[in-house]
């Protein structure tokens, strides 16, 4: 049986790999700001490396969770 991709649990699913894609980026920014900014002693350069790496790293991260949203290991009763 197909998966109805407009099904309520489907878009939910959607939903909070969004936002916790979004909040844990929004960490990692900071993170990557600061650390970027001890090394490189400039705080324009420093966000300008936060900023562009963790554009990439967030699309990334949130097509891994979509990914994962189809690995059934560990997911459901028997999980």
């Amino acid at each position: 049986m197909g998966t109805n991709v407009f099904a309520a649990d489907a878009i939910h699913a959607r939903r909070r790999a969004v936002v916790k894609t979004l909040c844990y980026r929004a960490l990692m920014v900071t993170i990557t700001v600061a650390v970027a900014w001890l090394v490189v002693g400039d705080v324009g350069q420093a966000a300008s490396i936060g900023f562009v790496t963790n554009a990439v790293k967030t699309l990334t991260y949130y097509g891994y969770e979509r990914l994962w949203d189809h690995i059934a290991w560990g997911v459901g009763p028997s999980g």
